[in-house]
């Protein structure tokens, strides 16, 4: 972790702002996937539009479209009540939590704001790697990720979902400085396949999280 913070620490500003949409991209299908709680007041899309905001490119408007976003957001009855999360809901609100981190980041565009958001990210595959340790059931993919860590001898003792993360994340940082400045990942080629990459990393937190909630963990 300390060499990805040195790596994004050396990166143009609009460099780090990209790694701060991608670790926010690999959580995207996991706040997308499932119903938000009806008494949190808060609207699907406002979370979409701020996924596809930040990825948008760069500059005042885009910034002041995703402070409206936030603004909207912060309205819901969420932010002014007591919630009993359950396991997915608290990755639910934990995402939510990163994508006002990342508007933050947009007052103040610093390696320090840039790291708290790709921390984020990894912190919540460390967590959910706990879950899926501490259940009494055994994961369905369970040998699939066996063979996967065994393959990798230096982080055999790292969780999947974490030892994953830091695959995604590493390939993601490695190709920053080949994406355009002024435009937004989906505009590019090698932006679409970052993107893609952190979506299929998505997918799998969905598959795995859906599965916790029927064991009833």
């Amino acid at each position: 972790m300390v060499q990805q913070m040195e790596q994004l620490a050396d990166l143009k500003p609009v460099h780090r702002r990209q790694a701060a949409v991608l670790a926010l991209w690999r959580w995207r299908a996991p706040a997308l996937a499932f119903e938000l709680d009806a008494e949190w007041g808060v609207d699907r899309s406002v979370l979409e539009s701020l996924f596809h905001l930040a990825a948008s490119p760069p500059g005042e408007q885009s910034d002041r479209a995703y402070r409206r976003a936030i603004a909207e957001l912060c309205t819901a009855p969420l932010f002014t009540s007591e919630v009993d999360p359950d396991t997915v809901q608290l990755f639910q609100l934990e995402i939510i939590s990163n994508l006002l981190a990342f508007g933050e980041l947009l007052d103040k565009p610093g390696a320090d704001e840039v790291e708290r958001v790709v921390e984020a990210s990894a912190g919540l595959a460390d967590y959910l790697d706990g879950l899926v340790e501490g259940s009494f059931y055994s994961h369905p993919s369970e040998e699939a990720h066996l063979q996967y860590l065994a393959g990798l001898a230096d982080r055999a003792s790292e969780g999947y979902f974490s030892t994953r993360h830091l695959a995604v994340e590493t390939a993601c940082h490695g190709a920053l400085a080949f994406l355009p400045d002024s435009a937004g990942l989906p505009d590019s080629s090698k932006g679409r396949e970052l993107l893609a990459l952190c979506e299929d990393f998505g997918d799998e937190l969905v598959t795995t999280m859906q599965w916790l909630r029927t064991t009833g963990h």
